[in-house]
């Protein structure tokens, strides 16, 4: 049976890498209906290895986000980004740069490259720029943005969930790295750029004047947006002050998203039609197969040799944990492995104890960060591809790389090896 469940997740693993034939979602559910044919687990106990507090905070999210995006606040940050790059390719590059990494930190990187990515696209070709360094820039920053919070990142949703640690903990923990990570990316990105000509700002200036002189206004609804923005932003107070009364994020997302839908006017038929509901049955389908994993024991023997490795030593923890995570969310989405990767550290808790804590930010740092190695790294950067395709500007494998990997190489090299050294200066090294 342990043989038939690492096959199983095995298979499902490469049909997830060959999306070009098979969407990542049917891959997922395929192996979950494989494992309850096969026996490894009765539909109850599939329907019990879901983590729900991931499902619920995704779907609050997303129709806070489709609120948002309906009372035109998305539309109106653009705009207002658009006039102040000027004209300006370095202040494109910046802006659009730093918004990503913001509205990635306190949404989620799927959600903002969704929005961003157009804005970007039209910006850049009608200032006579090429868009794919751009793109690439965006993709970064929103991985390294959204590294920085429980919400902003696929895999900080699962393990704040698995682990039980809340939107503080991750502000506390990760978030000072994942800064230094996003400003050393941009400025990474910023001399990579210049370096291969893509700055060069002739006629810019007079491009945007001429799309700037369209005082068009932009279509809002003041009172939706203020109604979106109040939920939201009690929202994120909810996620701080929440988990240490037993409120988790998933039950604070879904329970504050209804209270938009009820006080907003607006169809649920139609919010709801807005929702991605392939990525959340992407994560079910996911976690129902990692659950024959763990059913047959196979993380319980993970963690064991990881526990006689480690020996103790959390701060080789950390670089094993980190480094690893790193380069496989690197060729393998890094969503599925933090599932299973959690649950693996799930298990090294019942025998470390708290101790071990360093170790799920480890793996916060090297899964997020280390999505920007390729294309299939992160689901945000899959996302980005399809929207530069859709345009007519088509992202390669190959051209992804040669910006995007020696900029993650560095970011994550840098974060991990400063979560390092403060560890073993505070003493908890010792």
């Amino acid at each position: 049976m342990t043989i038939l469940a690492i096959a199983l997740f095995v298979g499902t693993y490469a049909l997830i890498l060959m999306e070009k034939y098979v969407h990542r979602t049917v891959a997922a559910l395929l192996g979950a209906c494989a494992v309850m044919v096969v026996g490894l687990l009765s539909p109850e106990q599939a329907w019990g290895s879901i983590d729900f507090n991931t499902i619920f905070l995704l779907f609050g999210m997303m129709n806070i986000v489709n609120v948002l995006s309906r009372s035109g606040f998305f539309d109106l940050v653009a705009r207002h980004a658009m006039v102040f790059t000027r004209g300006e390719p370095v202040r494109v590059l910046w802006t659009f740069s730093v918004l990503t990494a913001v509205f990635s930190a306190f949404l989620d990187n799927v959600t903002t490259v969704l929005f961003m990515a157009p804005v970007v696209v039209t910006v850049v070709t009608r200032l006579g720029l090429k868009p794919i360094p751009y793109l690439i820039a965006v993709i970064l920053a929103s991985n390294t943005g959204g590294t920085a919070t429980l919400v902003g990142d696929p895999p900080n949703i699962i393990i704040g969930s698995v682990a039980g640690k809340g939107f503080g903990d991750f502000l506390t923990n990760v978030a000072p790295y994942a800064v230094v990570a996003t400003v050393v990316g941009i400025a990474l990105m910023h001399l990579l750029m210049r370096w291969r000509g893509h700055l060069n700002a002739e006629g810019s200036a007079h491009r945007l004047q001429q799309i700037l002189s369209d005082n068009t206004p932009v279509k809002t609804n003041p009172k939706l947006m203020k109604q979106a923005l109040g939920v939201f932003g009690l929202t994120l107070v909810l996620f701080m002050v929440g988990h240490p009364i037993g409120l988790e994020a998933g039950l604070v997302a879904l329970t504050t998203s209804t209270f938009l839908l009820l006080i907003a006017d607006l169809s649920p038929v139609e919010l709801f039609e807005q929702v991605e509901w392939a990525t959340l049955l992407f994560f079910m389908g996911l976690f129902i197969v990692v659950g024959a994993l763990e059913h047959v024991g196979v993380f319980e023997q993970v963690a064991t040799a990881l526990t006689n490795t480690i020996d103790g030593n959390i701060g080789l923890g950390i670089l094993l944990v980190g480094f690893s995570s790193a380069i496989i969310s690197g060729f393998v989405d890094n969503i599925p492995f933090t599932i299973s990767m959690a649950s693996v550290l799930r298990e090294l808790e019942g025998t470390l104890g708290p101790a071990m804590d360093p170790l799920w930010w480890a793996l916060s740092l090297g899964a997020c960060l280390g999505g920007n190695l390729t294309l299939i790294g992160a689901s945000a950067n899959i996302v980005v591809s399809d929207i530069a395709a859709r345009e007519g500007h088509p992202l390669s494998f190959g051209r992804f790389m040669k910006y995007a990997t020696p900029i993650a190489l560095v970011t994550t090299t840098l974060a991990l090896g400063l979560y390092y050294l403060v560890f073993m200066l505070t003493g908890a090294g010792q």
